[in-house]
């Protein structure tokens, strides 16, 4: 069957260690969707000039973070590569114009490994990770995941991981103060999903309320557009509700084209 889209938020890296609400939510949504062939997966934490996938037999677990709990460092999420599949993808991308090359030895950053920690804990399926180019904006974004689309129906996972909000500077240190702008935007992300209308994913961030303070910069909600462009037109979309954390971040993620419960 085809497999959905995702949108993950992936919140600090001390996910890992603090599943919350959200973590055992991704377990049992990787439980229970079909077995992918692979997962291909969209980042902010790996940026680039232009389209780039890993190409690593084993890419390694890198640890892009800093001041973090010494155990958080001692993670590692040994999930193989799939070099030929890159290559293919890569081609396949080449040919709709959007050109895209392989580093052979590129890892898996906090926003893949993290996540995937959760919803895949065995690490037992290739996982590829596509750069984040530095000119990509919510439009580009769309059309990259929709020229990945097809790759649905050939077994392989598309996951866009970003956080749905992402205001570093409005954290607070009581876990259940949750800002109220936070959960405008969340709400207002949520209808649009759960309405199908993919045009308000693109422009959210000047069309929904506190678009701006929510996301000071755009990189990770990139990743939610680029899930809905690989859904298509998704006549079904489930919701996650993963909370919030630290005040500002929500956990919330998305399945676009979910199959049915």
């Amino acid at each position: 069957m085809r497999l959905p889209s995702l949108f993950i938020s992936h919140g600090a890296p001390t996910f890992a260690l603090e599943p919350g609400r959200a973590g055992p939510q991704l377990t049992a949504l990787g439980a229970r969707l079909p077995r992918p062939r692979a997962l291909l997966v969209l980042s902010p934490h790996w940026r680039t000039r232009g389209l780039t996938l890993t190409g690593a037999e084993r890419p390694p677990t890198i640890h892009d973070f800093g001041g973090f709990p010494a155990p958080l460092y001692a993670l590692r999420y040994p999930a193989p590569g799939d070099p030929a599949l890159a290559a293919e993808i890569a081609a396949d991308l080449t040919r709709q114009g959007l050109p895209a090359g392989i580093d052979p030895a590129r890892g898996l950053d906090h926003g893949t490994w993290v996540p995937l920690l959760h919803l895949y804990p065995a690490a037992d399926i290739p996982v590829l990770q596509l750069s984040m180019p530095y000119t990509l904006d919510s439009v580009d974004a769309h059309a990259l995941g929709a020229a990945l689309a097809a790759w649905r129906a050939r077994g392989v996972l598309v996951v866009g991981s970003g956080s749905l909000t992402h205001n570093l500077s409005d954290l607070r240190p009581e876990p259940d103060a949750v800002a109220p702008y936070v959960r405008e935007f969340a709400a207002w992300i949520e209808r649009a999903v759960r309405h199908g209308d993919a045009s308000a994913l693109v422009d959210a961030l000047r069309r929904a309320p506190h678009g701006t303070r929510a996301h000071p910069t755009d990189e990770h909600y990139l990743p939610l557009p680029f899930a809905a462009g690989a859904a298509g037109r998704w006549a079904r979309a489930e919701v996650l509700d993963g909370g919030f954390s630290h005040g500002a971040i929500s956990m919330h993620a998305f399945v676009f084209e979910a199959p049915p419960p």
